[in-house]
């Protein structure tokens, strides 16, 4: 239900446009509201949240993982002011104004809109795609590569720009070959990108190939490609097989309502962020069907706050808040997840770490156990885990945490038949109850555990 309240400025989106355009907005007195996303179109913060080293963002001379910079970007937000609603938009009305925004069971009113929802990563839909899903075939090799079954096994990526080539070096971690399916006969990568897959002794390029079926038993076990006619070429023994082949704009929420490019793009004005709708702008990807960078999307941001800021101080609709203290307190960043020894192990502790944890926990706690499955360089992960964390609290002590980093302990993720990150495990008294794969909603979650405990009681 929505209060009465007219918002200067909604943001929805939460990658480097969203971010960016929420932290000019609170510096300019605005009180944004951003809603971040959860599920619908990817997860929040964008794609960088599925990117391992960034190193080309200005201010990181030797790189940063990109769910680093997205969890600093949405902390310098915070900290100016910006409010944060974790959930999907369900629907829009641009008619008039002020617009109509409906999100989490509520409508929100708001004056000015900046629209940075982003882009998907697009999927090939081959025989067997489905079937291997998770069992193989992966659209982010930065959460699922450092699983068990990609451990010392040939492994593939297909595409041909920064994307794929940056998956395809990060697989050499893990996998004991990495074969690149290039559909042309040249890389679209930046040629920094491109030189360093083709220097790297365990990277085979297939060129003028690709993806024909998919084939195996449980799991992923060949890849059939075609030639550049589509003719069957060879066929490549492979445990995993991950997608790099581009994007499609999430716009669904403006789908009749702003004007559209023909492939779905926003149009907005040239070098500016108005669309075609007065008070409505677009940041980053979903404007975007050129560049697609962090550092574009970020500039986007800004703009699209600036003119956001302009426009309603124009109409003379922007009431602007008094900040105490005038200099906000130092962001509060994540931390990581120390494991626990013997000596700093705590029986009654909401959320730990590591295989002791574990071991101490599953076999003597009488409450439901989440064990969370991670690695470090999962975005997802980052998203999750403070969901967890937060039904936990919620909980009041009611149910415990351990997370599990599957680059610590993989034989543990092995033993657990964990395929990807994050994976979460719901146990009560050693019994294996229900297992997630992937972000959820957190009631789901949360749901699940009180369903237990009134079991128990």
């Amino acid at each position: 239900m929505s209060d009465g309240s007219i918002e200067n400025l909604v943001v929805i989106g939460s990658g480097p446009a969203g971010t960016t355009a929420a932290i000019y907005a609170a510096r300019a007195n605005l009180a944004p509201l951003l809603i971040t996303g959860y599920q619908d179109g990817g997860i929040p913060g964008g794609q960088l949240m599925t990117t391992t080293h960034v190193e080309n963002f200005p201010g990181f001379p030797d790189g940063i993982q990109g769910p680093d910079l997205m969890d600093r970007c949405r902390a310098q937000a915070e900290r100016w002011g910006t409010r944060l609603i974790e959930a999907d938009v369900e629907s829009l009305d641009l008619s008039s104004r002020p617009f109509t925004v409906t999100v989490d069971g509520r409508t929100l009113r708001t004056q000015a809109l900046i629209l940075a929802t982003g882009a998907r990563a697009n999927r090939l839909h081959r025989p067997g795609e489905d079937t291997f899903w998770s069992r193989g075939i992966s659209a982010c090799a930065i959460c699922d590569g450092a699983t068990p079954q990609f451990r010392d096994a040939e492994l593939a990526v297909v595409g041909g720009g920064d994307s794929a080539c940056e998956e395809a070096v990060y697989l050499t971690k893990y996998g004991s070959r990495v074969h690149l399916i290039v559909r042309r006969g040249e890389l679209r990568a930046s040629r920094a990108m491109a030189d360093r897959v083709l220097a790297n002794p365990r990277i085979t390029v297939h060129w003028n190939r690709q993806v024909g079926h998919l084939s195996g038993a449980d799991w992923l076990e060949a890849l059939h490609l075609l030639d550049a006619a589509g003719e069957p070429a060879e066929v490549l023994s492979v445990r995993g097989l991950f997608y790099a082949i581009g994007h499609t704009p999430n716009t669904r929420l403006v789908q009749e309502q702003l004007q559209l490019d023909a492939a779905g793009y926003v149009v907005v004005r040239p070098g500016g962020p108005e669309t075609s709708i007065e008070g409505v702008f677009a940041a980053g990807d979903v404007a975007d069907p050129q560049w697609r960078q962090a550092i574009t999307a970020a500039a986007s941001g800004c703009q699209a706050a600036l003119a956001a800021e302009r426009w309603l101080s124009h109409h003379d609709l922007a009431v602007t808040v008094a900040r105490e203290p005038v200099d906000p307190v130092a962001a509060d960043l994540p931390q990581p997840t120390t494991p626990v020894t013997e000596a700093s192990f705590d029986p009654a502790a909401l959320w730990q770490g590591g295989s002791y944890a574990l071991r101490r926990l599953y076999h003597e706690s009488d409450r439901p156990l989440l064990v969370v499955y991670t690695s470090p360089s999962c975005g997802p992960c980052h998203v999750f885990k403070p969901q967890l964390k937060r039904v936990l609290s919620e909980l009041g002590g009611a149910a415990q945490g351990v997370e599990i980093d599957l680059e610590v302990d993989p034989d543990i993720a092995a033993q657990a038949g964990v395929t990807g990150t994050p994976t979460v495990q719901l146990f009560l008294r050693k019994d294996l109850k229900q297992q997630w794969r992937g972000v959820q909603q957190r009631r789901v979650v949360r749901e699940a555990i009180e369903g237990l405990l009134a079991g128990v009681a």
